[in-house]
Order: C-alpha cells, then sequence, then structure tokens
C-alpha cells in the first residue's frame, strides 16, 4: 500500500517523505507550488526525494484545494495512510492575502477528509500548530489548555482543522491524529523563517529585522526530532474504544503538541547563528509585529507517554547543521 503525503515539496514533507521511503514505504507526494517562498528551493527539494528513491516515489503537481482536481489525480492510486502537511503558513502572511488561508488550510482541508472519509483511510496524521494557543501567558502550552482565543488567521484555520477532524472522527470513525508543530528548523528549511533569514543576512552582512527588541522565546524544534515524531505518530493511530484522549475527545482521534520543550531566547538563537558563521550580526529592533505571539513552549507528556517521543537535538547542534548545508549545499546551487 502506498502513503501519500501531502506538501510534499515542503520542508516538513520533504523530511517526512525522504524517512519513509528510507524504511521501504511507498509514497505518493503532492503539491501544488505556491509561490509563497521560493519555487526553486520547492523543485529541488522533489528532485532530491526522486533522484535518491527513484520508483518508490511517485510525484504529482496538484492543489488539494481544489476537490475536482485532487480527485481526478488520485484516481488509479491506492493509498492507506495520509500525512497531511500541505497548507498556506505564515502568521504574517495571513494579514496580506486572507483568502489563501481559507482555500488551502480550509477547504483544502475538507477535501483530504473527504478522501481519507471515502477511501477508508487507516490513519490520517495532519499538521496543527502551537499558533492555536495564542497569546498564553501560563506555559508550557499543554494540549489540554483552550484553544479558542487565536490571534491570527492561520492559527484560526488550524484550529478549525482541528475541529472538522474531530466531526470526521465521530461521524465516520476516521483514526486521525493532529500534530501541533512548534518551530521547526534544519537543512532545506523555508526562508520565511528566523532561522534561515538571519543565517541568510549575518552571511551577507545585511542587518536582521528583530521584533519586540529581541525579547521573544521560542521552542526551536530540530526537523530530525519532528520527523520521527510524525513517524512515530502514523505507526501508532488512535483506538476507537470510546476513552478520553489527549485533545478531550473520545473519538479516534487526539492531539499532540510536538516540539523540543525547551524554549530559547530570540537573542540566544542570534547568538548561535554568529557562532555557526563566524560573523557578528548586525541588528535593527523593531517592536512586536501584529499576530506575533510572545512565546511557544510544549508540554509534551502526552506524545512521550503514549508514543515515546524524545527530541535529541539542542540548538547548539541543529544550528551548524543548518548553517552547513545552507553554506554547502543551497548557496553552491543558487
Amino acid at each position: 500500500m502506498t502513503i501519500l503525503i501531502t506538501g510534499a515539496a515542503g520542508f516538513i514533507g520533504m523530511h517526512v517523505a525522504a524517512a519513509l521511503l528510507e524504511r521501504g514505504e511507498r509514497v505518493v507526494g503532492i503539491d501544488n507550488f505556491t509561490p509563497y517562498y521560493s519555487l526553486e528551493l520547492k523543485r529541488a527539494r522533489i528532485a532530491h526525494i526522486e533522484a535518491r528513491y527513484g520508483d518508490l516515489f511517485k510525484f504529482k503537481d496538484v492543489d488539494f484545494g481544489a476537490a475536482g482536481a485532487l480527485s481526478t489525480a488520485l484516481t488509479d492510486v491506492t493509498i492507506d495512510r495520509i500525512v497531511h502537511l500541505g497548507a498556506q503558513p505564515g502568521v504574517r502572511y495571513s494579514l496580506e492575502n486572507p483568502a489563501a488561508y481559507i482555500h488551502s488550510n480550509i477547504s483544502g482541508h475538507v477535501n483530504i477528509l473527504e478522501l481519507a472519509r471515502h477511501r477508508a483511510i487507516s490513519h490520517l496524521v495532519y499538521a496543527s500548530s502551537s499558533s492555536v494557543y495564542g497569546m498564553r501567558a501560563d506555559t508550557p502550552f499543554r494540549v489540554a489548555d483552550r484553544a479558542d482565543a487565536p490571534i491570527s488567521l492561520y492559527a484560526a484555520t488550524k484550529r478549525a482543522d482541528e475541529l472538522m477532524s474531530e466531526t470526521y472522527a465521530h461521524l465516520y470513525r476516521i483514526p486521525q491524529t493532529g500534530l501541533r508543530f512548534f518551530t521547526v528548523y534544519g537543512p532545506w528549511g523555508r526562508p520565511d523563517m528566523a532561522v534561515w533569514k538571519f543565517t541568510e543576512a549575518v552571511l551577507q552582512g545585511r542587518p536582521i529585522d528583530v521584533y519586540n527588541h529581541g525579547d521573544m522565546l521560542r521552542d526551536f524544534t530540530f526537523i530530525d526530532d519532528i520527523v520521527n515524531g510524525v513517524v512515530l505518530a502514523l505507526d501508532r493511530p488512535p483506538a476507537d474504544d470510546h476513552r478520553e484522549k489527549p485533545g478531550g475527545f473520545t473519538t479516534p482521534h487526539r492531539l499532540y503538541n510536538i516540539g523540543n520543550n525547551r524554549p530559547e531566547q530570540l537573542t540566544d538563537l542570534i547568538r548561535a547563528i554568529e557562532a555557526a558563521c563566524g560573523r557578528k550580526a548586525q541588528i535593527n529592533l523593531l517592536p512586536m509585529q501584529d499576530g506575533d505571539v510572545y512565546q511557544t513552549f510544549a508540554d509534551i507528556e502526552d506524545i512521550s507517554r503514549d508514543l515515546g517521543f524524545a527530541p535529541t537535538t539542542p540548538m547548539a547542534v541543529g544550528i551548524p547543521a543548518f548553517v552547513d548545508w545552507y553554506r554547502e549545499d543551497w548557496l553552491k546551487r543558487a
């Protein structure tokens, strides 16, 4: 049988595909190459996977936000599990182009749920976000905490995804696991994220914009740890046993935080990048941006207890790994 991965040209999607292919799974990846960030990077990710894994990996250029196109593209594909990582990301961009979030994150999520329903999928793992916690002051963020006060449209769409998934788990008993990701970084990462932007600026001798004057905390999580958590979740679908699960549901649906469980100051991130680059950063201090949250901090007790998830990569290891990839791989492609 075959695993479908949406957002396969994305950062996490590419790495999850590689991990599953590495153990011999067959994977169909879909993506529609939205120009939110570098299309060259997205195409390079797919080319990297295709070159390494050959016929085990099939790719289809399709917009899962368009129900008809999705159905047509998968007519001849038999799938038994789905890892739904595709979405319109970004907090700040949701202020500029809200329609993109409704199309991909709302309509697209429903389309994947319908696909899971009609294909009798054995497990749907989908991406949520730490942004659903909003401006909570008490930390760490726990799955049992209320998540009904989003401060960006992006966050609102991700919380809506969780609730729609619960509806489908209730009505159609589709086993589902929602993963609330916490600030993922690493090789092949996203150019709109702080680790990439800061590294690029430091190496080019340009100033970096640092919001809230550097007083922000993020639970930076290395990509290898995230992938391990996704695969652990995929391999162990929730039981339809009517017992309460993380997230408060009694359906075959659960929610987990997936983070490093160790928030870092933005200024500490900058120092780690400076050390890895061997250069000092020029810093442009700015006030907090609309839609941003002050801190993220994942309580991972549920996923650790249930699945054995245990992040192992500190920033002191992960940041040099990203900088090395950026210098030795990406810059040579540019």
